[in-house]
């Protein structure tokens, strides 16, 4: 009977001791869920505003290139009016105006 009792109250004793252990992890696990949601809400927002940046980007790249386009062809027009605008150009001149641009392209091109 002594014996019983001793292994009824070891088992009981190590039941309440699993339940507190597996309580414990429990709100261990409650926490990091939340933690990691935590996370994830702000993973979401940075999301949201480096799209809204790429196509505010985008959006700019477009009208840029637009306003280029643009330009071009308002030089263009403004080059048939100007009667030196046919008229040929020294090769030295030509050639510097020439790796002078191709400078600028090559300073400017990042791809």
């Amino acid at each position: 009977m002594n014996k019983t009792n001793f292994t009824i109250a070891f088992a009981f004793i190590l039941l309440i001791y699993i339940i507190c252990d597996l309580l414990h992890d429990k709100k261990l696990a409650q926490n990091e869920v939340l933690q990691l949601s935590q996370k994830l809400g702000q993973l979401e927002q940075s999301i949201i505003r480096n799209n809204q940046l790429i196509a505010d980007n985008e959006q700019k790249k477009q009208l840029m290139e637009n306003q280029s386009l643009q330009n071009q062809e308002q030089i263009s027009d403004q080059l048939k009016e100007n009667y030196c605008a046919n008229q040929l150009v020294p090769m030295p001149i030509s050639g510097s105006l020439y790796n002078r641009a191709k400078n600028l392209r090559e300073s400017t091109n990042t791809r």
